[in-house]
Formats: structure tokens, C-alpha cells, sequence
């Protein structure tokens, strides 16, 4: 039986692959975006009029989220999946030498937004049979792993997980599993192009384990082959 998934970012990188995966296989995509008509998502939105609905959206934005909601009532999405982030700059990430106010920036998009869109489409989550909240993450964000660099990046990352922990806390009496994932290092305009995978090879991964995902794995922190990372 086809599922809905929403994904956040869903215009480029593992947001796109994701979505062009789950529409291969038969699924439903709502495609969220600040423009999701232009570029590729334009593209498949017109080659699967049935299957992907656009939706305008700038998780940065409460009124914008609202919008989205409104737009949405009443229609059940089995797998919500925050995957719109940043990386922030380049340079100024040391503990020595940060750029703050790219770190707000950054922060807003990495950990305010995943739980101002989760707590949105909560009562679309709670209407659908998958009942799965997903974020993706990074390795970059476990402290036990961390040997240093990239200050704004990770302390965004390890602070998504503990936010979407406290979230999934909150949310378990109402069966909704609340899942983090490491996408592995791709391909992408983050990522470089000397990553590991593709997006493609990432996003089949994470579409695997979500899919073998529930309750028992609430509150997990694995990468794209659901292998645990630690905290």
C-alpha cells in the first residue's frame, strides 16, 4: 500500500533523491520547498501530478509553517522527514574564531526548524498509519566522536538531537517514533564531491531503515544503514 512522506528541502540533494525514489516505487510526496515548481522538482511534479504535491514552505518561518498546515488539514502523512539544513561558512567554525551570526543562521534552519515542523504536522502524522517523525542529523553532531572543527555545524547537530529526543519523549505515549539519522557523506553541494556516496545510494538507505523502523527504535541515533552512532 503506497505511503505519504513529507520531506523538507525536498528541491535538491538527498531531499530530491529521496523523493525521485519514493515516487519510483509508487509512493506519495508532499515536496516542500521555498520554490518547489522550479528546477528537477518542477520537472517531476509535472510527471506525477497524482503522486507529488508541491507545497511552499520556509521552515525558517512561522508563518510560512502555518500556511503549510492550513494547506495540509486534515490529509495523513505516514513519514515526516526533516531534511532541509545548513552548513554554515567555511572558515570562522573554531572554538577560537566563530562567526555568531551565521551560527544563529545556522541554528535556525538545523534545530529550530525540525521541531517547529514536527509539532506542525504532528496531527497529520497522528492521522497516518506510519506514524514516523525522521531528521536528518550527521555524525558530526555526536560529542563522543568529535575531534574537532566545524564548531557551528556540530553544535547545531548535536543540539537536533537532543531537541528531537525531548520531542520524541513527548510523543511516545501517542505511538509516533521519532527517528535521527547520519545520511552518510554524500554528494552534494554540502557534502563535495570527493563524498563517499551518492545521493541516490543515501537516500535508498535511509528509505530501508525508515521503512524497518517503529517504536522499538524511537529516539535512535544510526546512520543511513541503521547502524548506531554514538551519542
Amino acid at each position: 500500500m503506497p505511503q505519504t512522506w513529507m520531506i523538507t528541502g525536498a528541491n535538491r540533494g538527498i531531499g530530491l533523491a529521496l523523493t525521485i525514489e519514493l515516487l519510483r516505487r509508487g509512493d506519495h510526496v508532499v515536496a516542500a520547498a521555498r520554490n518547489p515548481w522550479g528546477g528537477a522538482l518542477g520537472e517531476l511534479a509535472a510527471a506525477h501530478p497524482g503522486a507529488l504535491t508541491p507545497i511552499e514552505l520556509d521552515v525558517t518561518s512561522d508563518a510560512s509553517v502555518a500556511a503549510a498546515k492550513e494547506a495540509l488539514a486534515g490529509r495523513a502523512i505516514d513519514v515526516l522527514l526533516n531534511n532541509a539544513g545548513l552548513y554554515g561558512p567555511r572558515d570562522r567554525q573554531s572554538g577560537l574564531d566563530v562567526d555568531f551570526e551565521a551560527w544563529r543562521e545556522v541554528f535556525e534552519v538545523n534545530v529550530y526548524a525540525p521541531v517547529r515542523v514536527a509539532q506542525a504536522f504532528l496531527p497529520n502524522i497522528e492521522a497516518g498509519q506510519g506514524r514516523k517523525i525522521a531528521t536528518i542529523s550527521s555524525r558530526m553532531g555526536s560529542i563522543g566522536a568529535n575531534p574537532g572543527n566545524a564548531l557551528i555545524y556540530r553544535s547545531s547537530k548535536a543540539a537536533v538531537n537532543m531537541a528531537m529526543v525531548v520531542f520524541g519523549n513527548a510523543v511516545r505515549a501517542r505511538n509516533v517514533s521519532v527517528l535521527l539519522f547520519h545520511p552518510g557523506w554524500v554528494q552534494t553541494d554540502m557534502g563535495g564531491g570527493g563524498a563517499d556516496i551518492t545521493p541516490a545510494e543515501s537516500a535508498g538507505g535511509l528509505i530501508r531503515t525508515i521503512d524497518g523502523s517503529g517504536m522499538a527504535e524511537s529516539n535512535s541515533f544510526r546512520d543511513y544503514t541503521g547502524e548506531p552512532i554514538a551519542w
